[in-house]
């Protein structure tokens, strides 16, 4: 087996194996708490003050007192299924919560959330020699025909296990490692945006930086069924300013159109997306760090909406001139999401550089 670096100069012993245990901890669409408490854990020593809100979201705050406010953020929840409905077999049918993609569920290992503890389960799937075999018949995988096994045969074993309707479902697939400085795992889509910003934290704790503003690192709930944990902590907290970090696709691999999706690729650096909620003027200013600093970038369009927490950010109060920066990532939302450590590094140090620039000075008014 190849040798590959667990470690880089940005990312210490300590972190990465933070970040391993994060990516590993389920933390599906409304029941975030098991991932945010360990994230609050993590950040605790790096900020001044924590709260969360009734939904999940955590605040880490530095300079709490000052008026003014940025915020850097993420979100911590991950897609995942809801147990629907046992039959009298002993089999259980799903709904999604978030935006799962049922083609890549035949033959996956699961844990089921139930009130005893995660039970293992498979998704079941008829083998190949059962199947009808003509190319215009062959079975597709859709939620109606996606059933769990667990080794129960009857509805009562199900019940003895903890499991009832309303369950959540996680994938079992974790953290791994590939060459050349790539990792895998599922729920990168987006706690590595938690993970990135808790870094940026750290950093301004050990480098002595002190910020002319308060600073709130924020890790949203809720996003994967509607950006709704950032747009309750809007509300809440009502930034003047919000960096957003999220993924966006590598369009470099099969299957993908770059004429609609753009030209984005792993280990070239974050990813800098211009539309409507996006504010131009801060765009700017990130792009200008970027090239000062040295970070490589790439540059993206978007339509409507980023389709990210940036819409309620930008949106909330009287408005919040906000930016997204994303990180590329490989097949996004399945258990082997992509990325490289050379995006997670930059990715760190473009927030973090761009936070040292920003002042209560800083003018983004288009008019003046």
């Amino acid at each position: 087996m190849a040798k590959v670096k667990k470690t880089s100069p940005v990312i210490s012993d300590d972190a990465f194996a933070f970040f391993r245990n994060y990516i590993n901890t389920p933390s599906p669409v409304g029941f975030e708490s098991s991932g945010q408490r360990l994230w609050i854990d993590y950040i605790r020593p790096f900020v001044d003050d924590i709260f969360t809100d009734p939904y999940g979201t955590a605040v880490g705050v530095i300079n709490p007192k000052a008026p003014f406010k940025v915020v850097i953020e993420a979100h911590v929840d991950e897609i995942s299924w809801f147990v629907n409905y046992i039959n009298n077999e002993g089999l259980i049918y799903l709904k999604r919560n978030g935006g799962v993609d049922h083609q890549i569920a035949p033959g996956q290992r699961v844990f089921i959330h139930g009130k005893k503890g995660p039970v293992k389960a498979v998704f079941g799937w008829p083998a190949i020699h059962t199947r009808i075999s003509t190319p215009d018949k062959e079975p597709v995988a859709k939620v109606e025909n996606l059933f769990l096994d667990t080794g129960a045969r009857n509805k009562k074993e199900i019940e003895d296990l903890g499991i009832k309707v309303g369950c959540v479902v996680t994938y079992q697939d974790g953290f791994d490692e590939l060459a050349y400085d790539y990792y895998i795992g599922r729920a990168f889509d987006n706690r590595i945006g938690g993970f990135m910003i808790a870094e940026v934290a750290r950093l301004l704790k050990e480098n002595k930086k002190k910020l002319p503003f308060g600073l709130y690192v924020v890790n949203a709930v809720q996003e994967e069924i509607g950006l709704r944990g950032a747009e309750m902590i809007a509300r809440r907290i009502k930034p003047n300013i919000a960096i957003i970090t999220d993924v966006t696709h590598d369009t470099s691999t099969p299957m993908i159109n770059k004429f609609i999706e753009g030209d984005t690729v792993c280990a070239k650096g974050p990813s800098l997306s211009y539309g409507p909620a996006v504010h131009n003027k801060l765009l700017q200013l990130v792009e200008d760090v970027a090239e000062k600093a040295q970070i490589p970038v790439q540059l993206r369009t978007v339509s409507r909406s980023t389709g990210t927490d940036t819409d309620s950010f930008a949106y909330a109060n009287d408005g919040c001139p906000s930016v997204l920066i994303s990180i590329p990532l490989r097949y996004m939302h399945t258990t082997v999401e992509m990325l490289h450590r050379s995006d997670i590094e930059q990715t760190i140090r473009l927030m973090y550089e761009t936070l040292l620039t920003l002042s209560p000075d800083t003018n983004l008014d288009y008019f003046s």
